[in-house]
């Protein structure tokens, strides 16, 4: 386990975000909000969760789109996954987006996303003039097959 701190903002609610079981690898959020809020096909709004986090050094967490709310009425998280780095203190704020034909209503205290810890392995960039070779080469979308 580790350790996530976790400040509430205006939270409105009693319990932090938990697990729902064992298994689970994700958070899940909640929508820190007064009152419902409709979001029409193809909008986009951005939905307070009245959480900052302070994440260790070497983690990020990513904000990933709950499967049944995706599955069964076409609502995402517009930047899948969304990330907060280890330095951001603020708010996080979740991006939903309504690909359904229909409005869809957030209420307040509904579960519209979730959060997963990952760690983060940083790269070193070495300029060449060449790059070694491989298999693909440099065969795009779709190069390799259907």
């Amino acid at each position: 386990m580790v350790k996530i701190l976790v400040k509430k903002i205006n939270y409105k609610h009693k319990d932090l975000p938990k697990y729902e079981t064992l298994g689970s690898s994700g958070l899940d959020l909640i929508a820190n909000i007064d009152k419902e809020i409709i979001i029409k096909p193809n909008e986009r709004v951005l939905i307070p969760t009245g959480l900052a986090v302070a994440i260790p050094e070497s983690y990020e967490i990513q904000v990933r789109p709950r499967s049944g709310l995706a599955a069964k009425n076409g609502i995402s998280v517009l930047n899948t996954p969304g990330t907060i780095d280890a330095d951001y203190r603020g708010e996080i704020k979740v991006i939903l987006i309504n690909l359904s034909l229909e409005n869809f209503k957030i209420e307040p205290g509904q579960r519209i996303a979730q959060m997963v810890l990952c760690p983060v392995i940083k790269a070193e960039l070495h300029e060449v003039d060449e790059l070694p070779g491989s298999v693909r080469g440099s065969g795009g979308f779709g190069s390799t097959g259907r």
